[in-house]
C-alpha cells in the first residue's frame, strides 16, 4: 500500500464490537486499513497510541451553540473547540437560536455561520411549530437530521429564541406531529407539562420560595411523566417518530420502554447531569445547576442506571447550554428568573469513561450510547459512529488510566465561567487525541486552532 495521510499505531482499536491490538491507516479522510502493526503502511503523520484505546469519535445528540444571535454566549468556533476537547467529532445542533431555523432561509444562514468556524462536523435539527405548518415539509428536504419542538410558550424574555419552535397546547401538538410524521423525520420533544409548572411557580413565589430547591419543586416528576405518556399516545395516533430529550425520571423511562416493546418507534435520551448530579447540587450551586427538567432526588438518579444498562436508553447528549455569568447570577434572588442550562460538551465522554472505570457500565455500552446509536438513529451510519474500513476517520484516543481534575479555566467554551457543577471533580479516563475525517484536531490534549473551518455539514445518508 502507498504512503497514507495518517497512521495510528500501538492501540487497542474498538472495531466490530471488541478491542483489537494493532493500528489503522487513514487516507483522504477515510479509514483504509485496520490491521496488525507489521502490516501498516507508512504515514505522512503518525500517532503512537501508546497502548491506549482508539474509539470511534463520539456524536453529541443535543447541543446548543446559540450562534447566530447570541454569539456572546457561544460560537461555533468555541463550541466545537470544546467538542474536540471532549472527544466529540460530530455535533447535532438543536434549534434554539435567534431566530430558530424553522424555515430553509434561516437554516441556510446558520450553515453559513457554522462552516467557517467549526473544527468538528455538524448537523442540524430544524424547528417545528404548528404555527408554521407549511415550513415543516419544506425544511425537511434541506438535509436536517430531525425536528425539535417545545411544548410551552417562550420563556420570559426569550421570545426571539423560540419563535417557530413551540407547540403551546394539545391541539397544536397533535397537528404539529401530524405534519412532522409526513416527512418521516424524527421529532425531538422537550416533554414537560407547562400548566403544572407555571401553576407551581406562581404558588411557590406567593410563599416566598425562590431558592434553588424551588426550581425542582416547581417541576416535579409528574410534569415529565404525564407529558411523556401524552406524547407517546399522540405519536401512536399520528405515526410520528419521537426522540424524548433529556429524560430525568425512571417512571418516564419505563413508559417509553414499554411503548417501544409494543412496536412504537421511540428514542430515549438522557444526559450526564441526570446520571451524576442531584437536587443536592441545585441547593449547593443554585442557578448554576439549573436545567430543565431539573436535577432529581438521588434515589431517582440511581434508578436511571437500570435503564442505561438494560438497553432502554438509546443515547446520551450533553444538552450543552451556554449562558453568560450575568444571566445566571440573576437567579440568586429568584431562581425562576435565571435561564436553564449549563455547558457540558467537553465532559460528556470523560464522565462516562469515569463511570466505566467505576463499573457502572461497560465500555461497549458507552460506545453504543455515545457513538453507534446516534449514528444509526439519525441516518449517519456507517459513515459515522464506527471504526471500519470505508468509514469517516473520526477517532478519539483515550487513556483509561489517566486521572485529571475538572477545572473550568482550562475549558474552551465561552460560557466556562458558569461551569461550576463539576469543578474540582477528579475523573479517570481522559481523551488525548481527537481526529475528524483524518485530521488531528486535538493532539496530546492541545486543540489545533488552525483547524477552524475543517468541520463540515453532515446530512443523513
Amino acid at each position: 500500500m502507498k504512503t497514507v495521510d495518517l497512521v495510528v499505531t500501538n492501540g487497542k482499536v474498538f472495531t466490530n464490537g471488541s478491542l483489537f491490538n494493532g493500528g489503522l491507516a487513514i487516507h483522504e479522510g477515510k479509514v483504509v486499513a485496520i490491521c496488525d502493526e507489521n502490516l501498516l503502511p507508512d504515514g505522512k503523520e503518525v500517532i503512537d497510541a501508546k497502548g491506549n484505546y482508539v474509539l470511534p469519535g463520539s456524536i453529541d445528540t443535543h447541543v446548543h451553540f446559540r450562534d447566530p444571535g447570541r454569539s456572546d454566549r457561544e460560537t461555533f468556533k468555541t463550541g466545537t473547540f470544546a467538542a474536540a476537547a471532549g472527544g466529540v467529532t460530530t455535533v447535532l445542533e438543536h434549534p434554539i437560536s435567534t431566530p430558530p431555523p424553522y424555515s430553509s432561509e434561516i437554516l441556510q444562514n446558520r450553515i453559513r455561520v457554522a462552516e467557517p468556524q467549526s473544527i468538528v462536523d455538524f448537523a442540524f435539527f430544524g424547528a417545528a411549530s404548528a404555527k408554521f405548518p407549511q415550513e415543516i415539509a419544506t425544511i425537511s428536504k434541506e438535509g436536517i437530521v430531525g425536528f425539535k419542538t417545545f411544548l410551552h410558550e417562550a420563556p420570559e424574555g426569550r421570545d426571539a429564541e423560540f419563535v417557530g419552535l413551540t407547540m403551546d397546547n394539545d391541539g397544536e401538538l397533535l397537528d404539529g406531529l401530524k405534519e412532522v410524521a409526513k416527512t418521516g423525520l424524527i421529532c425531538a420533544v422537550h416533554a414537560e407539562n407547562n400548566d403544572i409548572i407555571q401553576r407551581k411557580i406562581k404558588l411557590l413565589r406567593s410563599i416566598g420560595r425562590t431558592d434553588g430547591k424551588a426550581h425542582a419543586d416547581s417541576r416535579p416528576p409528574i410534569s415529565e411523566v404525564e407529558t411523556v405518556a401524552k406524547v407517546i399516545r399522540y405519536a401512536k395516533e399520528t405515526g410520528a417518530r419521537i426522540d424524548f430529550c433529556h429524560i430525568s425520571t425512571p417512571e418516564a423511562m419505563e413508559l417509553i420502554k414499554r411503548a417501544k416493546y409494543e412496536g412504537q418507534e421511540l428514542y430515549l435520551e438522557t444526559c450526564p447531569h441526570y446520571l451524576f448530579l442531584s437536587e443536592d447540587d441545585l441547593i449547593k450551586f443554585g442557578p448554576f445547576a439549573k436545567c430543565n427538567p431539573p436535577l432529581r432526588e438521588k434515589v431517582l438518579v440511581e434508578k436511571l442506571w437500570d435503564y442505561i444498562n438494560d438497553g432502554s436508553v438509546d443515547f446520551i447528549g450533553s444538552d450543552h447550554g451556554p449562558f453568560l455569568l450575568s444571566e445566571k447570577e440573576t437567579g440568586f434572588p429568584d431562581i425562576f428568573v435565571a435561564p436553564a442550562g449549563f455547558p457540558g460538551i467537553d465532559l460528556r465522554l470523560p464522565l462516562m469513561l469515569n463511570a466505566v472505570n467505576e463499573g457502572k457500565l461497560t465500555l461497549e455500552r458507552t460506545i453504543e450510547l455515545l457513538c453507534e446509536n446516534p449514528a444509526k438513529i439519525f441516518g449517519l451510519y456507517p459513515t459515522k459512529g464506527i471504526i471500519q474500513v470505508g468509514a469517516d476517520a473520526d477517532l478519539v484516543i483515550v487513556d483509561m488510566d489517566a486521572t485529571f481534575t475538572v477545572c473550568k479555566e482550562k475549558m474552551h467554551s465561552k460560557s466556562k465561567d458558569i461551569a461550576k457543577v463539576y469543578e474540582g471533580w477528579e475523573l479517570k479516563g481522559k481523551p488525548i487525541h481527537t481526529v475528524v475525517r483524518g485530521r488531528i484536531v486535538m493532539n496530546n490534549g492541545s486543540i489545533d486552532e488552525t483547524a477552524v473551518g475543517w468541520g463540515r455539514l453532515i446530512k443523513p445518508f
